[in-house]
């Protein structure tokens, strides 16, 4: 199924890169239409000085300011749709890497790594080569931190079936998914706090003197040059009245210079910040959704009386868009003699932010639930043949699943296992030779259990599991930070683990060689009292080990503890791994020959 998807992304990616190569086109032909526009504007200042006619520069302004705005709104659009195109085509391209690689140009949420949590560093949950480089498509730096919550606790019943249902929809509608994903994608080169400083911006007011005055002013004024050219054309003494005016606005302008420069200096950034979540917010509103967990998100961004936030937030991003026309001097010398444009814009943004005094928060919210649904949803689109697991009930422990295999080995390389569990309480002791499989099973595990307990598909044709909190015990690393031996680091985390077991609800554990930081004698004893310890407190989990004593342990509690193996087959020195879950015990072992290998022979 993948090369179909991979051929899909690869022609999605080439029409949005004929569409973009369009709109370059169309907006460079428009920037010539500017500078021609501003090129008959300088003309006509001339021809004004050269028959002395003053009214013709007015005339000539009042024209180039319709004609000038309406043509940085079309170069605006096109240089709009370029951008959006060639977004898209970075998304598509983007999967194509994920699918053959495991590469993602989304963040891969190192910051999100912690040694101390249940499971997350042993699991390879979070950084490089992780199962959220794999499926992290959140740009915004909420959206990040809601997909690492979701990964990094197991979900009540109830929300991983909505989850499961959203993500099936989102899936059936990849171009919506790529849309969105495209108006985001922006946020990769913003700052992590953009949305935080963004509603504080929100909260901050900016005074100006006079406001009451500037504000009746502002709306006249425009009518006052009209009346003043009209009058410069047909009686000659008015036409020292009309520089006059001019020098007038432009001077009360200046006079508010510092309240200006405040509001573009907060304001002037955002502006195209705003213009993309617009588009975000439109395509969540615009879309009819089925799944329930997405009809409730969506009706979290409707504000009353028939207005989306899209609305609200757009007419914002207009003024702001609006004042950045100072950027240019002439234009803006020439917007502010006529319309005191500086003084409308910050009267304009200061207004809106009046009578939207309302929370935004819970909007952004719904971004962020959607980046982290889109996240999971690109596990359906790449990986079709992954299943949707089932949730069971049940007071003991369900883990069942067939050709079950780790979701961060290429498809063409990893192995897979059954594996059942069922309602019930065990131990299981999985021994085996060095690299057969052991470690690299109990992490198969743990990961498409993360999968399944946040709403994902888990890579496995089949799988049952319960709710249940995962604790690892695998790299247990020494701190010289923390004047901490390994030995020190294992007691510690196996005090967590026991703690657990006592206090919250249904841990499975996965544990990885027991207390190798010791001497092979208190290996043993430690490892063996532990583990009876834990069937007393009715502990459910897996024991990776050498130990073939361990192993012994299904002899005294026949009802409880279970045995696999990992084996290895030699032939002509050669060591053959299949990688195979087998019931039993392992007999055959590997140190000697790989010792050999290496030039040590071993008696």
């Amino acid at each position: 199924m993948e090369p179909n998807i991979i051929d899909h992304y690869r022609q999605t990616s080439t029409l949005a890169q004929q569409e973009a190569d369009k709109y370059k086109k169309l907006a460079n032909n428009y920037g010539l239409y500017r500078l021609a526009a501003f090129g008959a504007f300088i003309l006509s200042v001339c021809l004004a000085i050269a028959v002395d006619e003053i009214s013709i520069i007015a005339f000539a302004a009042a024209v180039l300011i319709i004609c000038f705005s309406w043509l940085i709104k079309k170069q605006n659009q096109f240089e709009t749709l370029r951008n959006y195109h060639q977004d898209i085509k970075k998304v598509n391209e983007n999967e194509i890497v994920s699918i053959k690689s495991r590469g993602n140009m989304y963040d891969n949420g190192a910051m999100f790594s912690s040694e101390l949590h249940y499971y997350t560093s042993d699991l390879d949950i979070f950084g490089s080569n992780s199962l959220f480089q794999l499926i992290n498509r959140a740009a915004t730096f909420p959206g990040m931190v809601k997909l690492a919550k979701w990964l990094s606790a197991p979900a009540a019943k109830e929300v991983i079936l909505q989850r499961q249902q959203a993500i099936e929809e989102i899936a059936g509608k990849n171009e919506w998914k790529q849309d969105i994903q495209a108006h985001l994608l922006f946020s990769l080169k913003q700052q992590r706090e953009q949305i935080k400083n963004l509603l504080e911006y929100l909260k901050i007011p900016v005074e100006l003197e006079d406001e009451k005055w500037l504000n009746l002013y502002s709306k006249i004024a425009t009518y006052l040059m009209l009346v003043a050219i009209i009058a410069a054309i047909f009686y000659a003494p008015a036409r020292y009245f009309l520089p006059a005016l001019m020098l007038f606005n432009n001077r009360l302008v200046s006079s508010r210079k510092e309240a200006v420069e405040k509001t573009d200096l907060i304001a002037g950034r955002i502006g195209k910040t705003l213009a993309h979540f617009v588009l975000a917010f439109k395509s969540i509103e615009g879309e009819n959704w089925s799944s329930a967990y997405l009809q409730q998100q969506s009706a979290k961004i409707e504000t009353g009386e028939g207005q989306h936030v899209s609305d609200r937030i757009q007419q914002l991003s207009r003024h702001i868009n609006k004042l950045n026309y100072r950027l240019n001097l002439v234009i803006q010398f020439v917007l502010n003699i006529f319309y005191l444009w500086d003084i409308r814009q910050v009267i304009a943004i200061e207004n809106w932010k009046k009578n939207n005094h309302q929370s935004f928060e819970t909007a952004f919210d719904v971004v962020a639930e959607f980046e982290a649904i889109i996240s999971l949803a690109s596990l359906r689109v790449n990986y079709p043949d992954w299943c949707m697991p089932q949730i069971a009930d049940g007071e003991g422990y369900t883990i069942t699943a067939k050709h079950l295999a780790h979701p961060l080995i290429n498809g063409d390389k990893r192995i897979d296992n059954d594996f059942e569990l069922k309602d019930t309480f065990k131990i299981d002791i999985i021994t085996g030779s060095n690299m057969a499989g052991k470690s690299t099973f109990l992490r198969t595990i743990g990961i498409n259990t993360v999968l399944a307990l946040c709403g994902a598909p888990v890579c496995a044709d089949e799988m049952m599991v319960s709710v249940i909190t995962i604790i690892t015990y695998m790299r247990i690393k020494d701190s010289l930070n923390e004047s901490t031996s390994t030995f020190k680091a294992e007691l510690d985390r196996l005090q967590m683990l026991l703690k657990a077991v006592e206090s919250d609800q249904k841990v499975f554990f996965l544990i990885d060689e027991m207390l190798r930081g010791t001497n092979s004698v208190d290996k043993y004893r430690g490892s063996k009292a532990v583990i009876e310890q834990l069937i007393k407190k009715k502990g459910v989990g897996m024991v990776a080990t050498h130990d073939l004593q361990i192993a012994e342990l299904e002899a005294a509690h026949p009802d409880y503890v279970r045995n696999f193996y990992f084996d290895i087959k030699v032939k002509d020195g050669e060591m053959l791994f299949d990688y195979k879950l087998k019931h039993g015990e392992c007999k055959t072992f590997n140190a000697s020959l790989l010792l050999k290998q290496i030039g040590i022979e071993v008696e």
